[in-house]
């Protein structure tokens, strides 16, 4: 194989490499350590900077001569965040950390259905804020990640 096409299949596989999605909420190696307190305060982050994101992008779009690169990567930004919302949301809590009440547990049963309501109204509204500028839906996810907390560690949170 020449050099040009070992150096193009190289720059090929970089680039795939990076265009690869990265998964940041936790393994899901049964390995007992998890940062749930932190996942809650990441999720409030991501809330936050899609807040940003959505009022930059409200912002330029007023402008008389918008500057499209930056509103390009405001709404990137946007996206972004609310991917890494819902895979914290599905990665991490629905499939490690929330877990079906026993037979005959009605109260464990009635928390499970809760908190999978909860968790799942955050994916929708994260989808939501990836389709709009409506700060509605960062509002709607604050109080969904409030609810979820309180009925996660109960009333006393850490």
């Amino acid at each position: 194989m020449n050099t040009r096409k070992l150096t193009v299949l190289t720059l090929a596989a970089l680039c795939l490499l990076a265009a690869a999605p990265q998964v940041l909420a936790h393994c899901q190696v049964p390995c007992g350590i998890y940062g749930d307190q932190t996942r809650v305060e990441i999720l409030r982050e991501h809330v936050t900077t899609i807040e940003k994101s959505m009022n930059q992008i409200v912002e330029e779009g007023k402008q008389d001569k918008p500057n499209w690169n930056q509103l390009v990567r405001w709404v990137e930004n946007k996206e972004v965040h609310a991917d890494e919302l819902t895979e914290i949301v599905t990665y991490y809590f629905l499939t490690q950390r929330i877990k079906p009440a026993k037979d005959g547990d009605a109260e464990g049963a009635k928390k499970y259905q809760h908190e999978l309501t909860l968790l799942h109204h955050m994916m929708l509204h994260a989808m939501k804020a990836k389709q709009t500028t409506d700060l509605a839906h960062v509002e709607k996810l604050r109080s969904l990640i409030d609810a979820f907390e309180k009925s996660y560690f109960g009333e006393h949170t850490h």
